[in-house]
């Protein structure tokens, strides 16, 4: 079976003293949301699937009208940071407090983040995922985070978040009932004409 792990698009920035941030898109997420809907709409889909986060959930919206199905919610998709009471898009964060994310990215996740749990959660999601969907192709809206682990998972690498997926991108895996799990492809972009434009 193949499955398609597509990170949802540009959020709101939320920044809050208490309580958990589950922004929405962006204006700009929602017109990469309607640009992977049209890529994929050609193509074979036997079920979508969503992390709860309202992001991925208004990212999947697209495909899900345009082939009148009802996304599946899964707990397990859900990002790390979910219980977080801010969100700063990386490129902001990046603009605006280099160190920071310099220091995120070479791996210093903080204290309270259990990487490792959090590989084993999206793992036996992904499983899951997979099993119900021998032979089929499935579409799964879900964040930079869960594509990091899940694939570092496929390659057989400790986990670790060391690929800057895009918003908007598509990663393919393919999955067989015999316990293979090959890379297809990782961070396709060719369908968000910003891209292609040369922007970010």
């Amino acid at each position: 079976m193949e499955l398609i792990l597509v990170r949802h698009g540009l959020p709101l920035r939320v920044e809050q003293e208490q309580g958990r941030a589950d922004p929405a898109l962006s204006e700009s997420g929602h017109g990469q949301a309607r640009q992977v809907g049209d890529w994929l709409a050609g193509e074979p889909i036997d079920a979508i699937y969503t992390s709860p986060l309202r992001r991925a959930v208004e990212t999947a919206a697209p495909l899900a009208q345009r082939r009148t199905m009802k996304p599946i919610i899964r707990d397990d998709l859900a990002e790390y940071d979910r219980a977080a009471s801010h969100y700063i898009p990386m490129e902001q964060l990046k603009a605006e407090d280099y160190p920071a994310w310099k220091a995120f990215v070479d791996g210093g996740y903080g204290d309270d983040f259990d990487i490792e749990a959090f590989r084993r959660r999206v793992a036996a999601g992904m499983e899951a995922i997979i099993d119900a969907h021998r032979g089929e192709r499935v579409a799964v809206f879900c964040h930079g985070g869960v594509v990091n682990v899940w694939a570092s998972t496929v390659l057989g690498m400790p986990p670790r978040l060391f690929i800057d997926v895009r918003y908007a991108s598509i990663s393919r895996f393919l999955c067989a009932s015999t316990g293979e799990r090959n890379l297809k492809s990782l961070n396709e972009t060719q369908h968000l004409t910003e891209t292609r434009a040369g922007g970010t």
